[in-house]
């Protein structure tokens, strides 16, 4: 069977809090670990949230 082109990873807060969003990555396409600053509802700000493997 042929690997699929996309994985889901998880974006963990750097804040600490533990929140985390799930995306979809095109591992071919993208090559480098992703970064975003987005929301975290706990910290109740926008924080820089890195890419983690999901388990």
């Amino acid at each position: 069977m042929a690997k699929p082109t996309t994985q889901q990873i998880k974006l963990v807060s750097t804040a600490g809090t533990g929140y985390f969003y799930v995306k979809k990555k095109n591992t071919r396409a993208t090559t480098e670990k992703l970064q975003f600053k987005k929301y975290d509802p706990k910290a109740r700000k926008h924080v820089l949230f890195k890419e983690q493997k999901m388990r």
